[in-house]
C-alpha cells in the first residue's frame, strides 16, 4: 500500500492553493525589499507557509463546513469513490512503468 489516498491529495491541492495565494500577497510586498526590511518580508513568507501547512492539514473539515450538508455528503462520497475510480490514475501517473504489485504479507 503506498498511502496517499483523497487525504493526501486534497492535503496537496489545499496546500499548493495556499501557497499561491500567499506567493501573490508577497508579491505584491515586494517593495519591502527594496525598502531594507527583508528579514520582515523572510519572515513573513515563513509564518504565512507554516500557516499555509496547518490550514491545508485541515481541509476535510473546510469541506465539511462548506454548504452544509451538501460538504459533508461530498467528502463522505469522495472517501468512497476516490480509492475506487480516481486513486489507480493518480498512481499511475506519480509512478509509471511500476506495474509490480506488492509483496505478499506487505499489508
Amino acid at each position: 500500500m503506498r498511502g496517499g489516498g483523497l487525504y493526501a491529495c486534497g492535503f496537496a491541492l489545499t496546500f499548493a492553493t495556499l501557497e499561491a495565494g500567499s506567493f501573490i500577497d508577497d508579491f505584491k510586498q515586494i517593495h519591502l525589499l527594496f525598502d531594507g526590511k527583508v528579514i520582515e518580508f523572510v519572515l513573513s513568507f515563513i509564518i504565512d507557509s507554516f500557516t499555509n501547512t496547518v490550514s491545508a492539514f485541515a481541509w476535510p473539515a473546510t469541506v465539511a463546513q462548506f454548504a452544509p450538508p451538501w460538504g459533508a455528503i461530498g467528502l463522505g462520497l469522495g472517501f468512497v469513490l476516490f480509492p475506487k475510480y480516481i486513486k489507480k490514475h493518480i498512481e499511475a501517473w506519480l509512478f509509471p512503468g511500476d506495474g509490480s504489485k506488492e509483496p505478499a504479507g506487505a499489508e
